[in-house]
């Protein structure tokens, strides 16, 4: 920003800022060339109009050709003059005032100096400057009008172009308007839904609300969003509400080593089997845009520093369910269909329904509410990236070119927010300082890894918005100011939620009522391998 400022600062000190070279050349020969024309035209128009006004009959023809032949003699200093004028006027050099709304002013005084030194020089030397005196009122006011009126077309040419290219985009469908995002009233979708929305998107969210519409319940009744409160392992219901879709984000997931490990079963349905139907539906339906939510969990444990070609080492049951959807998507892609694949970093943050069962901020609670820091595998890594990063990361996508996303795996988050969590203890105890720092043993996470995001922000431009110590403070706020009271709510952990009665309830009721709509098994899958049973190995 400091950089930015003082360029900007000092090319208004100098009040003016070169021109590309090429460009600076074909508007000044064009200046020249209305500045002869306008010449040419005036010194015809005042001959002829002398000879009229004689009673004698004059020789038109060779007056005129006399006139020329002189202007001929010095016209070349003369348009050396202009040109220094129009340059000192800042046509060339796009000088402040040339650039503002008084340019066909500047444009006009420029004519008008210019046109003033000829009759000077024409008057000083008039054995070489000779010019009808007539011509110069005339040569003057046809110049200001060739110069004023070709800048004004250029400008409405130049809208006209970038409007019609603007709208040959649009026709083309490169850009999305429809978007359907599966599973929204999450963690993730809750906070994406509002980017979107506040885009401008129509925006059609397909979701069987488990966790209720809390998160969202500010956006409901909004203009652009359509809810289709359904099971997206449905697929009639995944049928109806991708009609008259353009682009599908499907973030919808089981989330969580421990949430994914209480019902395999469950957790193979939604993760997988949901996701392979969802994307066959999109392809199915001509829709070329399709967003997957993955997670760097995928590549487990390593000391190196991963990209998204690095080996994948799942140590969980939901990277393994990542893992095979990613499969399944590359194994259904085609020149048409091209999914684009968002691998996210370890979430932190609040969102519509924020979570307390993810290290960050779940730390960060213990050390506000609880004075302690108890820290388990201090000195394992981790990508840690916010939850309104996410979202912006899909949006990203979502508008750059296809054929740069199109088929492509991204991870998401920044190379700045790869941390050991001995060093988010430090990071949250600096705020927190009354808190006590444990470092205890492992909990059995065996996940530790660094991960490279160079791919994302070089491809798309993505730059995280939010830093871990602006995300802690954050959290911190939600509790000093009451937002949050008890961190430790079933509402606030996914694996707390499916624990209790009312999360198993529905698991059982969700399942059964689907079980019973499906009246005979399923078609066999295209391809030769079985998408359960990679998720398993």
């Amino acid at each position: 920003m400091l950089e930015k400022s003082g360029s900007k600062s000092n090319g208004q000190r100098s009040g003016r800022s070169l021109a590309p070279g090429y460009e600076v050349v074909v508007r000044a020969v064009a200046d020249a060339l209305m500045l002869n024309i306008a010449m040419v035209s005036a010194i015809a128009f005042s001959v002829l109009f002398a000879a009229n006004a004689q009673s004698s009959r004059v020789d038109a023809s060779g007056a005129f050709g006399n006139a020329v032949a002189a202007y001929t003699k010095w016209g070349w200093l003369g348009t050396a003059i202009a040109f220094g004028v129009f340059y000192a006027s800042g046509f060339y050099t796009r000088g402040r005032g040339y650039r503002g709304r008084y340019k066909a002013l500047i444009v006009l005084q420029a004519v008008a100096v210019t046109f003033l030194i000829f009759g000077s020089l024409s008057f000083l030397l008039p054995n070489f400057v000779v010019v009808p005196r007539s011509a110069l009122l005339i040569g003057a006011l046809v110049a200001a009008t060739l110069m004023c009126g070709s800048r004004i077309w250029s400008a409405l040419w130049k809208r006209i172009a970038f409007t019609e290219s603007t709208q040959l985009a649009a026709s083309t469908g490169d850009k999305p308007k429809n978007v359907l995002v599966v599973g929204g009233a999450g963690y993730v979708g809750s906070a994406l839904l509002r980017k979107l929305l506040d885009r401008g998107y129509q925006v059609r969210l397909l979701d069987m609300f488990m966790y209720g519409k809390e998160p969202i319940e500010d956006m409901i009744g909004h203009r652009n969003l359509e809810i289709v409160q359904a099971d997206f392992r449905q697929v009639d219901k995944v049928v109806e509400a991708m009609q008259g879709i353009d682009s599908v984000i499907h973030i919808g997931a089981i989330v969580g080593d421990p949430a994914c490990a209480l019902d395999e079963e469950f957790t193979i349905e939604v993760n997988l089997t949901a996701t392979r139907m969802i994307a066959e539906v999109a392809k199915a339906q001509g829709i070329r845009r399709f967003i997957f939510a993955s997670t760097c969990s995928v590549y487990g444990a390593s000391d190196e520093c991963l990209d998204e070609r690095s080996a994948l080492n799942p140590v969980s049951l939901y990277a393994r369910s990542k893992i095979a959807s990613e499969r399944v998507l590359q194994k259904i892609t085609s020149d048409e269909f091209r999914p684009t694949i968002l691998r996210f970093g370890t979430v932190y943050g609040l969102s519509g329904r924020t979570r307390f069962d993810l290290v960050v901020n779940l730390l960060t609670a213990k050390a506000v509410v609880d004075s302690k820091i108890t820290v388990f595998g201090a000195d394992q890594w981790r990508p840690f990236v916010h939850v309104e990063d996410t979202a912006l990361a899909v949006v990203k996508v979502l508008e750059a070119p296809l054929a740069a996303v199109g088929g492509e795996i991204f991870n998401v988050g920044s190379d700045a927010q790869n941390k050991t969590l001995g060093q988010i203890g430090e990071m949250i105890r600096a705020q927190v300082p009354t808190a006590e720092l444990i470092a205890s043993g492992t909990d059995g996470d065996r996940r530790n890894y660094r991960v490279d995001f160079s791919k994302i922000r070089n491809r798309v431009g993505f730059a995280p918005e939010w830093t871990l110590e602006k995300g802690v403070s954050q959290v911190i706020d939600a509790f000093r100011t009451g937002k949050v009271t008890n961190y430790q709510e079933a509402r606030y952990s996914n694996v707390k939620f499916l624990t209790e009665e009312a999360g198993q309830k529905l698991v059982r009721t969700t399942n059964d009522w689907l079980r019973a709509l499906i009246e005979e098994p399923a078609p066999e899958p295209t391809t030769n391998s079985n998408p359960t049973q990679v998720a398993m190995k």
